[in-house]
C-alpha cells in the first residue's frame, strides 16, 4: 500500500476542514446545542426521565448521533464529488493510486472529521447535564464504525450525484427523518404496539439504541443486534463501493 498516497489525500481532506472550521465544526456544534437547549427545556419539563435516567442526559447520545450520521454523509459525498465536478477526478484515477487507497483516504478524512465533531459535542453536552459513560471501550466503538460506516455511505451518494442538490437529497430527506424518528428523544418502548414494531424496520434505531446503551446500560434492542446491523450496513456498503470501481459506475463518464 502506497502510505504517502492516503496520508497526501487524507491531509487534504483533514486542512480543508480547519480552513472552512465555521462550516465544518462551529455550525454542527451550534445547531445541536439549540436541539439540545429546545428539547431539553421544552419536553424535560414534562418528561423528567425516561429509563431512570434524566431527559436531558437521555437525549445526549441521540444528538451526537443526529450531527455524526449527517456529517459523515456530507464530508465524504462533498469529498469525493468534488474531484467529478471540476475534473480532476481523471488524474486521481490515472495516479499510481489503488482504488483501496483512495477509498481509506476520503473515507478516513470524513470519519476522522465526523468523530472528532462527535467529541467536541459530547464535551459540549456535558457542559448541560452530567453524563456517565459505563462501557467507555463501546462508546469509542460504536461511534467509529458509525462514522466508517457512513462516510462510506457518503462516499457513494457523492459518486452517485450529479449536481449539488442530489447531494443534499439524502441526508435531508432521508437520514435526517430516519434519526428523528430512530428514538434521538424517546424511547420506542414509549410508542404503541404497532408503530414500535414499525419502527425497528428503521436502521437508525440500532445505531442510536447501541450508542445510548454504551453510556447508561440501557436500549431499546439488544445491544447484539445493535452492533450486528452496524456491520451488517457496513458490509453492504463496502460491496457497494468495491462493486462501483469494478464497474467505473459514473467515474468514467
Amino acid at each position: 500500500m502506497n502510505l504517502r498516497a492516503v496520508w497526501a489525500i487524507y491531509r487534504v481532506e483533514m486542512a480543508r476542514a480547519f480552513r472552512t472550521v465555521l462550516q465544518s465544526i462551529i455550525s454542527p456544534v451550534i445547531s445541536t446545542s439549540l436541539y439540545f437547549v429546545v428539547f431539553g427545556s421544552a419536553i424535560g419539563s414534562r418528561i423528567t426521565e425516561i429509563d431512570g435516567i434524566s431527559y436531558g442526559a437521555f437525549i445526549v447520545p441521540g444528538l451526537i448521533m443526529l450531527s455524526l450520521l449527517t456529517q459523515s454523509i456530507s464530508n465524504a459525498s462533498f469529498a469525493i464529488y468534488f474531484p467529478k465536478f471540476v475534473g480532476s477526478i481523471y488524474e486521481l484515477l490515472s495516479a499510481p493510486v489503488s482504488y483501496l487507497e483512495i477509498v481509506i483516504a476520503y473515507v478516513g478524512g470524513a470519519a476522522t472529521k465526523s468523530i472528532i465533531l462527535g467529541l467536541i459535542i459530547l464535551a459540549t453536552a456535558s457542559l448541560f447535564v452530567p453524563l456517565r459513560i459505563e462501557h467507555p471501550f463501546w462508546m469509542i466503538a460504536f461511534l467509529v464504525l458509525t462514522a466508517v460506516t457512513f462516510s462510506l455511505f457518503g462516499f457513494i451518494i457523492g459518486i452517485w450525484a450529479k449536481s449539488f442538490e442530489q447531494l443534499q437529497l439524502v441526508p435531508l430527506l432521508i437520514i435526517t427523518p430516519l434519526t428523528f424518528l430512530g428514538g434521538s428523544f424517546y424511547s420506542i418502548h414509549m410508542l404503541p404496539g404497532v408503530w414500535k414494531t414499525i419502527t425497528l424496520f428503521n436502521p437508525v434505531v440500532y445505531l442510536i439504541s447501541g450508542f445510548r446503551w454504551s453510556f447508561f446500560g440501557k436500549a431499546d434492542v439488544s445491544v447484539g443486534i445493535s452492533l450486528g446491523m452496524t456491520l451488517v450496513f457496513l458490509a453492504a456498503c463496502i460491496a457497494v463501493v468495491a462493486w462501483i470501481f469494478k464497474t467505473g459506475y459514473r467515474l468514467r463518464n
